[in-house]
């Protein structure tokens, strides 16, 4: 499956559109867990929030979200940089697909409740990448906060 993956991944322009539908999913898999590990604290609840995020984005099953997830692991893996999924992110998603990806990835970075000088950097890191303003992602930032406390603007 894993050489299937690279294979769509660097499929030329004659790619079928549901193979299009799946180098998207992958691409979107990869930053998803690049910034799981991007605080070097990797949690067994984060993978559970990329799986639901997967899930919800790409309507999949539990199992078809998993393998998804181990295969973009192995992806990841080999990778270098994250221009090639963001490039192809941006030749495929429209500006709200990318906030929603982008609202994913704030979720992910809060998962354990605090901002870690490593998933601020790739945040930033990818709101360029994805061709979107620091005011969108802040925004999103903001909205992401909102919802796990609700309270914090009271104090």
């Amino acid at each position: 499956m894993f050489h299937k993956l690279l294979s769509l991944l660097s499929a030329g322009a004659g790619t079928a559109a549901a193979e299009h539908h799946d180098r998207i999913q992958v691409a979107v898999a990869v930053l998803l867990l690049e910034m799981t590990h991007a605080d070097r604290n990797f949690q067994p609840l984060e993978v559970h929030l990329v799986e639901q995020l997967l899930r919800d984005r790409f309507g999949l099953s539990v199992e078809a979200a998993d393998e998804l997830i181990a295969a973009a692991e192995e992806v990841r893996a080999e990778s270098f940089d994250l221009q090639q999924f963001t490039s192809l992110i941006n030749r495929h998603f429209s500006i709200e697909e990318k906030l929603k990806v982008m609202e994913g990835l704030w979720r992910l970075v809060y998962a354990d409740g605090e901002l870690d000088k490593y998933e601020d950097a790739l945040a930033r890191q990818l709101t360029g990448l994805l061709r979107l303003s620091p005011r969108q992602a802040i925004d999103l930032k903001i909205k992401v906060l909102d919802e796990i406390a609700p309270d914090r603007h009271s104090s």
